[in-house]
């Protein structure tokens, strides 16, 4: 398999990168002069999230599916979900609460669906693009369901969709980041205050994104009696 260095369009994209790194060493001087990771600030972040539920709305129009905006919790990102895989009802929207447990969930089912999920930062005009994927398991008492965010996007059957999410971010004032680069801290970034609220050190995805681990898995139960 080629790698980087034979990639014909490796100079476009060395250039381009330059660009990124650029943006991103910029930003986090104006966010953190300190050089510390500290948690977000609660302040209101509608001036740069207020184009969310525009953007999902545009993406469902330009790839035909089905798209929602999860709002940011304690001056994180809003996250843009991007369905790629699999069919409404959606199991994140069924998860938090939007839609009621399905009868075509029948004990012993499982459910598997994949999203690109939008990034969308509170503090800069920034976003990052990841692939999700959600695993339900059924049975006759409700359901779990569990959310595994990877680092980047790496299913083919996705990679058509991912290009034209970050052909249509500059329209919204968005760089989009290169997720695979976010994942090692920053150099000479204190990061003990993210150490003690997680495990390992920050990214610069923690500094610039969101202050969650990048990637991680969450699993909800859903009692059938309560849906």
């Amino acid at each position: 398999m080629s790698g980087c260095t034979n990639c014909q369009g490796k100079s476009g994209c060395d250039d381009r990168k330059g660009d990124m790194f650029a943006a991103i060493d910029a930003t986090l001087a104006e966010l953190y002069p300190e050089r510390r990771w500290r948690a977000p600030s609660p302040a209101d972040p509608a001036p740069l999230l207020a184009d969310a539920a525009a953007l999902a709305d545009e993406l469902a129009d330009v790839l035909h599916t089905a798209t929602f905006v999860r709002p940011p919790t304690g001056g994180g990102a809003a996250f843009v979900y991007v369905l790629c895989v699999g069919r409404p009802p959606c199991a994140v929207q069924i998860r938090d609460g939007e839609l009621a447990l399905p009868d075509e969930w029948a004990p012993a089912a499982t459910i598997s669906e994949r999203y690109l999920r939008v990034a969308l930062a509170a503090q800069a005009p920034l976003a990052g693009v990841q692939e999700i994927a959600v695993d339900v398991a059924v049975d006759a008492d409700g359901a779990v369901v569990r959310e595994r965010s990877l680092s980047g996007v790496y299913s083919p059957t996705l990679l058509a969709r991912f290009q034209k999410v970050v052909a249509t971010l500059p329209a919204y004032g968005r760089r989009h980041l290169d997720m695979g680069e976010l994942m090692a801290p920053p150099p000479g970034f204190d990061g003990s205050a993210w150490s003690a609220r997680y495990a390992g050190a920050p990214g610069v995805v923690n500094y610039l994104l969101f202050p969650e681990p990048a990637t991680m898995t969450t699993s909800v139960w859903l009692p059938r009696e309560a849906a």
